[in-house]
C-alpha cells in the first residue's frame, strides 16, 4: 500500500474507524478520504456510487456498520440486518466498479456458530446455528464475507474479510441501551461509585467467557494485513477456508465475572456485583483462533489490564 495512495476509511468516526485513522496517520499515510454520515449515507446506493466515481480511492477500509450489544441487537434486528447489508453491498460493489486495489471488510466474531469448538478457527464459519440474540447482525456480516468471496472469484478483486474479537478503547459507545459489555461495565461501575450505590447489576450469570482486544491493536492488525506483499495478500483473498477470511484476536479470554471485577478495580468501585440471571448470557464462549495472523508475524501489544486503565482515563475525559 503506497504511502501516497488515496485511502477511504468508511465509518471513520466509529470505534474501529477512528483507530484506523490514527494508525494510518501515525504510519505516514496522509491521503485519507473521510466522510461523516451527514456527508455520505452509505445506505444510499446512488450516493455511494457518486462518491466512488468522484473520489476513486485506491484502497478501502470498511469499518462502517450499525453495531450494538445484546440489548440493541435484540431490540432492533430489522434495522441491524437491513442497514448492514445495504452498507456493505453498496461499498463492495462500488469498490469493484471503481477498480479499488484492495478492500478490507471488517466483520465480527458473532458470525461463527454459537457452540463452536474453542478457539474458533476460520473454517468453522457456517458449520452450525448462530446465537439467536444477534442472528440478524451475524447473517448480515456473513453476507459481507460471501460478497468478498464472490467478487474475488467472478471479477478478480482482492477483497479480504477480517473478523476481530470484542473490541474496546478510545471512542467507544457508553450508552447503556446500545453499548457492548465492557464499556457498559465501565459506565455502571463509575456511576455507582459516584452515587455511592451498594451494588451494580450485570446481565446474565457472569459465566460466559469473552476475549477482548484493544482497538488500537485491531487497527494495527488491519494495517499489517493491507500492507502485505501481493502474493501473501492474494493468498488470503483466495480463501484458505473457502472464504477470504482471517481472525484478529488477542489470544486469551476470561469470564464476564472476572472482567466485571477487573473493571470495578480499575474504576475504584468497592460495592457488590449482582448478576441478573433473567437476562440472556449470549454465546457461552467466543475466543478466536489467531494462529494464522500470528504465523505472519503480528501480535497484540496492549494487555487487558493496561487497556482498561487507559480506556477508563479516556472515559473520564469524554463527554457523555
Amino acid at each position: 500500500m503506497e504511502k501516497s495512495a488515496k485511502i477511504f476509511v468508511a465509518g471513520h468516526r466509529g470505534l474501529v474507524g477512528s483507530a484506523l485513522v490514527r494508525a494510518l496517520r501515525a504510519n505516514g499515510f496522509p491521503n485519507l478520504v473521510l466522510r461523516a454520515h451527514a456527508e455520505l449515507d452509505l445506505v444510499d446506493p446512488a450516493a455511494t456510487k457518486a462518491f466512488f466515481r468522484r473520489e476513486k480511492p485506491q484502497y478501502v477500509f470498511d469499518a462502517a456498520a450499525r453495531v450494538g450489544g445484546i440489548a440493541a441487537n435484540d431490540a432492533y434486528p430489522a434495522q441491524f440486518i437491513r442497514e448492514n447489508i445495504a452498507i456493505q453491498t453498496n461499498l463492495i460493489h462500488e469498490a469493484w466498479q471503481a477498480g479499488v486495489k484492495r478492500l478490507l471488510f471488517l466483520g465480527s466474531s458473532c458470525i461463527y456458530p454459537r457452540d463452536c469448538p474453542q478457539p474458533i478457527k476460520e473454517e468453522y464459519l457456517l458449520t452450525g446455528p448462530l446465537e439467536h440474540t444477534n442472528r440478524a447482525y451475524a447473517v448480515a456480516k456473513i453476507a459481507g464475507v460471501e460478497m468478498c468471496r464472490a467478487y474475488n472469484r467472478e471479477y478478480g478483486c482482492r477483497f479480504l474479510a477480517a473478523m476481530p474479537t470484542n473490541l474496546y478503547g478510545p471512542g467507544d459507545n457508553y450508552d447503556l441501551q446500545s453499548s457492548h459489555v465492557l464499556p457498559a461495565l465501565i459506565r455502571k461501575c463509575h456511576e455507582a461509585k459516584q452515587a455511592g450505590r451498594p451494588q451494580v447489576e450485570i446481565w446474565g450469570t457472569g459465566k460466559p467467557r469473552r476475549e477482548f482486544l484493544h482497538v488500537d491493536d485491531a487497527a494495527d492488525a488491519c494495517l499489517f494485513l493491507m500492507r502485505l506483499a501481493d502474493e501473501r495478500f492474494e493468498a488470503l483473498c483466495a480463501g484458505a477456508a473457502s472464504a477470504p477470511l482471517i481472525n484478529i484476536g488477542y489470544g486469551a479470554d476470561q469470564t464476564i465475572q472476572a472482567l466485571a471485577e477487573a473493571v470495578a478495580a480499575v474504576v475504584g468501585y468497592g460495592g457488590g456485583l449482582r448478576y441478573d440471571t433473567t437476562k440472556p448470557d449470549g454465546t457461552p464462549r467466543k475466543q478466536l483462533d489467531n494462529s494464522r495472523l500470528s504465523a505472519m508475524g503480528w501480535v497484540p501489544r496492549i494487555s487487558l489490564g493496561e487497556g482498561l486503565k487507559a480506556t477508563y482515563r479516556e472515559f473520564l475525559q469524554s463527554p457523555r
